[in-house]
C-alpha cells in the first residue's frame, strides 16, 4: 500500500548569490520517512507555480519547517528594519494561505520554529524581532560555535498546561527542548492557544482551538534525530497518525480534541 505524502515546505536559497534553489535540511525528510511512515515531498516556495489547492489534493498533511529567513512583518502590520533579518517572500505566498486552508479543512499540520511563527503570523499574530533583547528573556539563538550535536544540544525547559494537548500526546507536562530561534510570538493570533511556555515566558508550544484537524506547532527542532528522542518521536508519531487517517479518510476523535 502506498504510503501518504507529507508536503515539506522548502526555503528559497541562493548558489553563488546567482542560482535560486528550493531546498529543506535532510532532517525533515528523515523525520517523516523513520517517524511518520509517510512519503516526504519537498514543496518549492512559488506562489507563482504552487496553488494552494492543487497541494490539498495531493498531500495528506504538511510541515512547516525552520529557516533562517524570517516571515516579512508586513504581513502582521508593523514596518520591516534590520532588525527583522531576511526574508522570504516567496514562501510568505505558500506557506500563509496553505495553513490558513488546512486549518479551515482539518488537514493535519505541523509547524517547526519558523512554521511555528507562521502559524501564529497565518491567524492573525505578531511575532517580536529579537527575543533577546526583551528584558528578562533569555538568548534563544543557536550557538554560533561548535558541532551540529552541540547545536541541537537540549538546552531549556518546556512546561506544559496540565491536562492540555501537549501533555495528553507527551505524558508529561514538562520536557527538554533545543533551541535555536531569534524571533518569537509577540501577540497570538485568533484561535491560537499557547500551550507551552519556556522558563523566560517564551511560548514554545501552540494549536488552533476548535480546528478539525492536527494543528500542533513548536518553537524548537524536534526533527533533529526525531527517531532517538522520545519527545520527538511521540510528536512526529501523532503527527503521522493524524496524516495516516487524513489518507484513510477518517479523522480520529482523539485528534479532533486537540484543537
Amino acid at each position: 500500500m502506498a504510503r501518504p505524502i507529507i508536503g515539506i515546505l522548502t526555503n528559497s536559497h541562493m548558489i553563488n548569490d546567482t542560482y535560486e534553489v528550493y531546498g529543506s535540511g535532510s532532517i525533515n525528510v528523515e523525520a517523516v520517512g523513520d517517524v511518520c511512515n509517510a512519503l516526504p515531498l519537498l514543496i518549492p516556495t512559488s506562489p507563482k507555480h504552487v496553488q494552494i489547492e492543487d497541494l490539498m489534493e495531493r498531500c495528506a498533511g504538511f510541515i512547516f519547517t525552520g529557516a533562517r529567513p524570517n516571515v516579512h512583518p508586513d504581513e502582521y502590520g508593523e514596518e520591516a528594519t534590520p532588525a527583522y533579518g531576511d526574508f522570504d517572500r516567496g514562501r510568505d505566498g505558500v506557506a500563509l494561505p496553505l495553513i490558513r486552508a488546512c486549518v479551515e479543512r482539518g488537514l493535519p499540520i505541523f509547524g517547526i520554529c519558523r512554521g511555528f511563527q507562521e502559524v501564529n503570523v497565518a491567524m492573525g499574530g505578531s511575532l517580536y524581532p529579537e527575543i533577546r533583547d526583551l528584558p528578562g528573556r533569555s538568548n534563544h539563538r543557536m550557538p554560533p560555535d561548535g558541532t551540529l550535536e552541540e547545536k541541537f544540544a537540549l538546552r531549556h525547559a518546556v512546561k506544559f498546561t496540565d491536562g492540555g494537548v501537549f501533555h495528553r500526546v507527551l505524558g508529561s507536562n514538562e520536557v527538554s527542548t533545543n533551541t535555536l530561534h531569534g524571533q518569537g510570538i509577540k501577540e497570538a493570533g485568533a484561535r491560537v492557544v499557547i500551550d507551552g511556555v519556556a522558563p523566560d515566558g517564551t511560548p514554545e508550544a501552540i494549536y488552533i482551538k476548535d480546528a478539525p484537524g492536527f494543528t500542533m506547532s513548536v518553537q524548537w527542532h524536534p526533527e533533529w534525530k526525531a527517531a532517538e528522542n522520545p519527545v520527538s518521536e511521540a510528536l512526529f508519531t501523532a503527527f503521522g497518525d493524524a496524516v495516516h487517517a487524513w489518507d484513510a479518510g477518517e479523522m480520529r476523535p482523539a485528534l479532533k480534541k486537540t484543537g
